[in-house]
């Protein structure tokens, strides 16, 4: 069911359309088992925890290098009026301005409750998103770097995953290396069998019926996968 909901927020807003669909699709499919009955009103109340939460985290983003850059701002803003149009935006500023802010909520009391209500791979996209706006004024810095460890940690975001985010944002000497799972120094072999089993595992067909939110995700990673295995290949000449 999440599926279904990320598909409609991607096919209707794109990104981060799948991020709060995927979100609120987790909510659905959780109150279906069980594990939160609630009302249509506090579902709507939890959508709306998530929303200013996701808008705190990326503040956090924002700051952690001590200046607040327009591009950043405006990514944030453009990318929230998208979703849920300017009057609702502006409402959800306004909640966060005017109380939300003033709570000092921390990022690891975030992190707590995504961790309870959404699934790991939701929260691997709002990673994705925090990168996203730490890059819109052109660099990730690195106390912005080390602010997206630490959320990623809160949120219990293995490393392993961190470093593949990272490598898709963060020029680096081993980047091919980082998304293919592997160090520099593996073997040709190595590297090989790394690829054939992450083009297993990341084939668009693997997710086709899921949704083309999920499909579509799955061919931005599979593009990146065959992208760092030519890397290699042209550097060590196999």
């Amino acid at each position: 069911m999440r599926w279904l909901f990320a598909f409609i927020g991607y096919m209707i807003f794109r990104f981060p359309g799948a991020i709060i669909g995927f979100f609120l699709g987790s909510i659905f499919e959780a109150s279906n088992k069980g594990k939160i009955r609630t009302s249509f009103q506090t579902t709507r109340a939890s959508a709306q925890d998530f929303e200013l939460r996701l808008l705190a985290l990326a503040s956090m983003v924002i700051k952690a290098d001590g200046k607040t850059t327009q591009s950043e701002l405006d990514y944030v803003r453009a990318q929230f009026v998208q979703f849920f149009g300017k009057e609702r935006a502006n409402q959800i500023f306004r909640v966060y301005n005017s109380d939300f802010k003033r709570n000092g909520i921390s990022a690891i009391e975030i992190g707590q409750f995504l961790v309870s209500r959404t699934q790991y791979g939701a929260r691997l996209q709002m990673l994705d998103f925090l990168f996203r706006i730490a890059k819109a004024d052109g660099r990730v810095s690195p106390p912005e770097l080390d602010k997206l460890f630490e959320i990623a940690g809160y949120m219990r975001i293995n490393t392993l995953d961190f470093n593949s985010i990272k490598a898709m944002f963060v020029a680096q000497t081993d980047s091919a290396y980082t998304i293919l799972e592997v160090s520099k120094s593996a073997t040709d072999d190595e590297v090989k069998k790394a690829y054939r089993n992450l083009v297993k595992k990341h084939h668009p067909d693997k997710v086709r019926n899921l949704g083309q939110a999920a499909e579509e995700a799955a061919k931005e990673k599979f593009q990146r996968i065959q992208k760092a295995y030519e890397d290699i290949k042209n550097e060590r000449g196999f």
